[in-house]
């Protein structure tokens, strides 16, 4: 067998499960990521159990290697130490803060909500951790007698704050192989974070495809949007709903809707409505926790966010802005809002709507006229999102609970607030590679997004190896 050898565990049939496993030789293996399977996603074997288990050998991986903090990046971690990975966790500065919040509700929800089983686990994820700063070599320790050497870096991928995409370094003797993995990348001008830029070469790229055959608009057109969809959705008196992941995607909302009150505080939104006037609530604890972490990660904020911070502007604690912790706020809120239907924005997870307080929210606004649905992110196949989405217009309806609710709410779409890279984005990053790879795996994606970017990539550079595992 010759190495390195990489091993897909996840992310190859659809756009979740992230797991690779980057084989340096005979004893020594790193995986990067070890995520969820979502939606109608399963492992390979098709297995629901599988889709926590790890169904791979673990004693010869040596380290983690994390990219980001989402759940289907990370959200196997439990089970991988459970399986007994006994490595370390490396992963970016932000992340390092981010990922045990991030893993706590996981397991609370996943596993057990037994305060010491949730305390123990914390501490050891904790002694796993090792944060990596970005664009540092760092050396990862293999077996005392093997004739290979590892180092990583850590580069912004411009998804979520934290992101990062990885370049490996192998040596075998007097050769060297660099492999990078793409993780989920971002696309350019994303509120808060700096612009992903490629590595300067690499011999093999691991690359996400999740919008491969799709363009965003660009950042001032979906703020447009948003307005335009938020002034319209307004017309019907009634709440906007909008499903969002508590890490990443709330925070860009809530930096997007600042800027939006702060440029048209006095204009009328509605009627009697001024935008300075107009309620944004947030209903999630896990997306207050992110946010208030966002807030102390500053120093990794773009220049623009800083800009606001000195210019006496609070892009994620705004005047307008409400956010509801307790559960039973939560529930008077629902039940005020279903009676009221009062004109305000609420920000709910889960993103594809697959459980969370978003789900409150829709069982008791779905079949109300008045109420609008924004959706801002992927919706995954299988996914109560993807059912809103699909079956709106054909006045369907969506299964919450094993109860049937009519879609009678307004459902819209807001591609440009993907946090994922469009097929612009992509095929830029390779383009901008100075010394290209050999060999570009496309992961990450439905099929006919990874189709279409692998014909467009082949079209580009006839000369790599492009393909899908």
């Amino acid at each position: 067998m010759s190495y390195p050898e990489i091993i897909h565990h996840g992310a190859t049939t659809g756009v979740t499960g992230s797991c690779h496993e980057l084989k340096i030789d005979a004893e020594n293996a790193v995986l990067i990521d070890c995520g969820l399977f979502q939606g109608a996603e399963v492992s390979e074997n098709g297995s629901i159990t599988e889709q926590l288990a790890i169904d791979f050998p673990v004693q010869n991986i040596q380290a983690l290697l994390v990219t980001h903090c989402h759940i289907d990046h990370v959200g196997r971690i439990p089970y991988l130490l459970a399986a007994g990975f006994k490595g370390n966790i490396y992963c970016s500065e932000p992340s390092a803060v981010l990922l045990p919040l991030v893993l706590e509700d996981a397991v609370k929800i996943g596993l057990s909500k037994d305060p010491y089983v949730i305390k123990k686990f914390l501490k050891l994820l904790k002694s796993r951790i090792i944060a990596v700063p970005y664009g540092k070599w760092q050396k990862i320790a293999l077996t005392e007698n093997s004739q290979s050497t590892l180092n990583i870096k850590l580069k912004p991928a411009g998804h979520i704050l934290g992101s990062a995409y990885i370049e490996t370094k192998i040596k075998h003797q007097s050769t060297e192989q660099r492999i990078t993995f793409s993780g989920d990348l971002g696309g350019p001008y994303t509120p808060l974070l700096p612009n992903p830029k490629p590595p300067y070469k690499t011999d093999v790229l691991v690359l996400e495809s999740t919008y491969g055959d799709k363009n965003h608009v660009n950042r001032k057109q979906r703020k447009q949007q948003l307005k335009t969809s938020i002034i319209q959705c307004l017309q019907n008196k009634g709440v906007i709903l909008i499903p969002a992941f508590s890490i990443g995607r709330t925070q860009e909302l809530l930096y997007e809707l600042e800027e939006l009150i702060h440029k048209h505080k006095t204009e009328k939104l509605y009627k009697n409505l001024d935008w300075d006037d107009l309620e944004i609530i947030v209903d999630s604890p896990l997306a207050s926790k992110f946010t208030q972490s966002y807030k102390q990660l500053k120093p990794f904020w773009d220049a623009e966010a800083k800009a606001k911070i000195n210019s006496g502007r609070h892009p994620l604690s705004f005047e307008q802005l409400t956010t509801i912790n307790d559960h039973q706020e939560h529930v008077s809120t629902v039940e005020y809002l279903q009676k009221t239907a009062r004109p305000c924005v609420v920000l709910a997870a889960s993103g594809m709507c697959a459980g969370g307080r978003i789900v409150n929210y829709l069982k008791a606004l779905i079949e109300d006229k008045r109420t609008d649905i924004l959706f801002v992110g992927y919706q995954a196949e299988g996914t109560a999102g993807r059912i809103i989405q699909k079956y709106a217009t054909k006045k369907g309806y969506v299964e919450f609970d094993g109860q049937r609710y009519n879609i009678n709410a307004g459902v819209y779409t807001l591609s440009g607030y993907s946090a994922h890279a469009d097929q612009a984005t992509l095929l830029r990053f390779v383009k901008r590679m100075r010394i290209k790879p050999k060999e570009i795996r496309l992961v990450h994606g439905d099929a006919s997004a990874k189709q279409a970017l692998q014909i467009k990539l082949q079209e580009n550079h006839p000369e790599i190896k492009v393909w899908i595992p």
